[in-house]
């Protein structure tokens, strides 16, 4: 699997420590199979740089900024109405679960929103079927951009067969929570970056106390989690040049069946049943969870939990790899709002008002080229430790990605679910896994 952010991003690491610049790849995004558009190219309506300001609405499809950033998005619009008084920015929002099966729905029945957000893995699938807006020619005649604010592979990697169809708006990446008080209070010393899975799992045993509705750790058991912690036991969804499934190879099935063993084998993690429709987050703000994998995203739903918390470097297996998760805007090819969609996007990617909100509120990362930015963002807490987000940049791993993106996460996502509940073994999910996925590559 190509690594194609993991410099920029270590740039970002190197700049939150006061280091010099490092050197960026020059690899375009990589996608499980060659995409071929869909969707026959078709002439639509341009923004220009240059038209005069008109009074017009457009709406704006979110799934990150709900429920815990709301009141921070409208600070954002606040602050484009300042320089854009002629344009009111509708929010629309929908959790991810829903987000992109709503979105489908709404780009299929011609109501699609006027900007809409979309994360890495579904980028290659909207931009090869002729939906989004080609920001390229708009970009050309617009002298106030500049595409160096941002860092260059952010910004290069919703490109697509050579065009500018987003503008990158966050990254974010997955730590280890850990619930410092149950560690104190077992005698146990906390996390650290070398542990491995083995080390969390002993620790995970000292914790769990299921009379009391006590457990050590919390890793999902999904496509997310599956994808990268493959990737820690030296494997993958594809061969190195992308032309075969490998999804079912041993070191595969040996790393899924880590993940059930947490709950059958090691009774460390509870199973969906004994979570009672309680998430896993609550579950930890409850202090009822001594270990959460989850993203940095919920630092802001944490910070009022009633203990002490920190971050780590998650564990690894046979190495190190943890999440790459990446967030862009773009543009409805078919709005009848060009012009104005294109300033939104623009403000809200670029605007370093918007960005020091974004870094105050906790809600993920810019990913623009402004190191005061990250500094400020370490000197926040808590987790006292968020050094460990910039230290998980050296184990980045990217999502594997094709045209048919949400079918191969469905499909994945069933098969690891008959996993938990028993009804396959890991060897036969992943050989089933393997057939699914080559269907979908033809």
């Amino acid at each position: 699997m190509k690594k194609h952010f993991l410099l920029w991003l270590m740039v970002a690491a190197l700049v939150a420590s006061a280091c010099g610049p490092a050197a960026t790849p020059t690899a375009a995004p990589a996608t499980s199979a060659p995409v071929q558009p869909t969707v026959a190219p078709t002439e639509v309506p341009q923004p220009t740089a240059t038209a005069e300001p008109q009074p017009v609405t457009i709406t704006y499809f979110t799934f990150s900024a709900a429920p815990d950033h709301l009141k921070d998005l409208d600070a954002m619009i606040a602050a484009f109405n300042k320089v854009h008084p002629e344009i009111t920015v509708k929010v629309e929002t929908a959790p991810y679960d829903d987000y992109f099966t709503k979105l489908q729905t709404l780009v299929a029945g011609g109501t699609a929103p006027d900007v809409f957000e979309l994360n890495y893995e579904n980028f290659v699938s909207y931009a090869s079927k002729g939906v989004l807006l080609d920001l390229t020619p708009v970009i050309k005649a617009d002298s106030s951009f500049d595409s160096a604010v941002y860092y260059p592979r952010a910004y290069e990697a919703f490109q697509y067969r050579g065009a500018q169809y987003g503008l990158s708006e966050t990254f974010s990446n997955v730590v280890l929570f850990y619930n410092k008080d149950m560690f104190d209070a077992a005698g146990l010393a906390y996390p650290n970056e070398k542990w491995t899975w083995n080390d969390a799992i002993a620790a995970a045993e000292k914790l769990t106390d299921p009379a009391k509705g006590q457990w050590g750790l919390f890793k999902p058991i999904q496509f997310w989690e599956f994808y990268k912690t493959i990737q820690q036991n030296g494997c993958s969804f594809f061969n190195e040049d992308q032309t075969q499934v490998t999804v079912n190879d041993p070191k595969c099935v040996e790393a899924l069946q880590m993940m059930v063993d947490l709950q059958k084998k090691y009774h460390v993690m509870p199973t969906d049943a004994e979570m009672g429709g309680v998430s896993d987050g609550d579950l930890f703000k409850s202090g009822k969870l001594g270990m959460l994998v989850s993203g940095i995203w919920m630092f802001a739903a944490f910070k009022d939990a009633p203990f002490n918390w920190d971050i780590a470097v998650e564990p690894g297996m046979a190495q190190k790899a943890t999440h790459f998760f990446s967030n862009a805007v773009v543009i409805s090819k078919d709005t009848p709002n060009a012009q104005a969609a294109y300033e939104w996007a623009k403000f809200f990617t670029t605007s370093a008002e918007v960005a020091t909100i974004r870094v105050k509120s906790g809600w993920e990362l810019p990913a623009l080229n402004n190191p005061d930015l990250f500094k400020s963002y370490l000197e926040q807490t808590p987790p006292a430790n968020r050094k460990a987000v910039f230290d998980s940049l050296n184990y980045l791993v990217v999502p594997p990605v094709i045209e048919r993106q949400n079918e191969m996460q469905d499909k994945v996502n069933q098969l690891l679910d008959k996993v938990k509940l028993g009804e396959l073994t890991p060897q036969e999910a992943l050989d089933q896994a393997k057939t699914e996925i080559e269907a979908l590559l033809k």
